[in-house]
């Protein structure tokens, strides 16, 4: 078998042809070397694990959600209690109970830090700066790396599903960089299921952005569920779909599409798994509101913003490995304690149903969930009772897919604006994340447009301690 040197050999040209890089791609097995794959095999269970992504879009507030600050000045601790966990010493915001009785299964981050300050969820999506190697293409989300990685003829689901809603930055933050559109996300509409659609301004936004968003907003138009029901007006939409890809002359899209499509449309596994009401009555009822509903509620999601979550476990039953959802208008410079009585209900609701759900399904070893936002926010609060942004630090959660819960990771001082130790970066995340899905992110390689690889994480470590 011709080793990965020869596929580097083969694509160093500036502007290579198409014949060129489909003769490297199939001497390189598309960037990776003959080590890399016998490597990926040696944990066959942790292979078989799925992520799901959950993006708080805007950035939380650190010290009004799992970083309480009782004793802090007023200005900072602002109207929320804290409440104790199933954990001694673990407190978390009064308004996630369900949060707090299944502390034991989590793990809290407290003190992210290396946020680029950017309303992108990208630094999630993939551990890295939005700018990283933006002269290459861009380096690709984690679900795209999976599609790569674990991709194969035949497919009856698409590896990567992006579900996410809210501001184009957001939305579109799952690429798939120098990989190309063959291992983009597949991303239905889901305007039949939730409140929010895509505003006509974020569409300008993106197209302002250049091609790469626009087109990557464009993947799947009008797919919701009502037309996955329909097989000739999805394979229309589809068909489109291809033909675009095919456009960007990019390696194997199209014949990859083409595969891909004919599995969902035989399967229909993607299409059942976005019909929810086939779940049973005490499932929906599990991923319900608890809490009274207020009188008005101005959040984008809305209390249906919960069924994101079953959508995510269902999606990963299909068969898909990286599924990403996230929860609007945590961007909270004004009215921040008004917004927060109605979104944290909604993430609480959807994240302790998402994590039972699967406990009792035998599933949550297999899934690794993580929780997070772009930045945190400032530690006093604003004339407009907001907080700002605050790339110093933000908190997350992970649950799931090997991670030990019960424990707190990172501390921050007194007002929740620094770190004070155990610190983590979003490339620690990231690298955790690949070790618990059985890939080693500084030994497995990518190779970009012109032959040179580069490891999945560079400077992150695995965060032991919460394996």
């Amino acid at each position: 078998m011709p080793s990965s040197d020869s596929s580097r050999r083969a694509s160093s040209c500036p502007r290579p042809s198409r014949r060129g890089l489909l003769t490297a791609g199939l001497a390189g097995l598309g960037g990776l070397s003959l080590v890399d794959l016998l490597r990926a095999d040696a944990n066959p269970a942790a292979l078989r694990r799925s992520v799901i992504h959950v993006h708080l879009d805007g950035g939380p507030p650190q010290m009004d959600t799992i970083d309480m600050k009782p004793d802090g000045p007023a200005e900072v601790r602002g109207e929320f209690s804290a409440i104790a966990t199933a954990v001694p010493g673990i407190h978390v915001c009064e308004l996630l109970p369900g949060l707090a009785r299944l502390a034991d299964r989590f793990a809290f981050l407290r003190a992210v830090v290396g946020s680029a300050g950017q309303h992108d969820a990208f630094q999630c999506q993939s551990g890295y700066d939005p700018e990283h190697l933006k002269s290459q293409g861009g380096w690709p989300a984690i679900g795209s790396v999976l599609s790569k990685l674990h991709g194969r003829p035949g497919d009856t689901a698409p590896l990567f599903v992006d579900c996410q809603q809210g501001r184009g930055m957001v939305r579109n933050s799952a690429r798939p960089g120098f990989l190309g559109p063959a291992h983009g996300p597949f991303r239905p509409d889901l305007g039949g299921l939730f409140f929010r659609p895509l505003e006509p301004g974020m569409v300008g936004e993106l197209a302002a952005r250049g091609s790469d968003f626009a087109t990557s907003l464009s993947l799947s138009p009008s797919l919701s569920v009502d037309r996955l029901g329909n097989r000739r007006a999805l394979l229309k939409s589809l068909d489109g779909w291809k033909r675009q890809v095919a456009s960007t002359d990019s390696l194997g899209a199209g014949d990859r599409f083409h595969d891909q499509a004919i599995g969902i449309l035989t399967s229909g596994r993607v299409a059942a798994a976005l019909d929810l009401d086939s779940e049973s009555p005490a499932v929906l009822a599990r991923y319900s509101m608890t809490t009274p509903e207020l009188p008005a509620f101005e959040t984008a999601d809305g209390p249906r913003g919960v069924l994101k979550f079953l959508l995510a476990r269902r999606m990963v039953e299909a068969g898909v490995r990286c599924v990403s959802i996230s929860l609007s208008d945590f961007d909270t410079h004004a009215g921040n304690y008004p917004r927060l009585r109605q979104l944290l209900p909604i993430l609480d609701a959807g994240l302790s149903g998402l994590v039972l759900d699967l406990e009792e399904r035998g599933m949550l070893d297999d899934v690794i969930v993580v929780v997070w936002g772009e930045f945190g926010r400032t530690p006093k609060i604003n004339k407009d009772g907001g907080r700002d942004h605050w790339p110093a630090v933000s908190p997350a959660l992970v649950v799931g897919g090997g991670i030990r819960g019960g424990r707190v990771l990172g501390e921050t001082d007194r007002w929740g604006g620094a770190a004070l130790g155990g610190a983590v970066t979003f490339k620690d995340v990231t690298a955790t994340i690949w070790h618990c899905l059985g890939i080693d992110p500084q030994a497995t390689t990518l190779t970009d447009v012109t032959g040179r690889p580069h490891p999945l994480v560079d400077r992150g470590r695995i965060l032991s301690e919460l394996l």
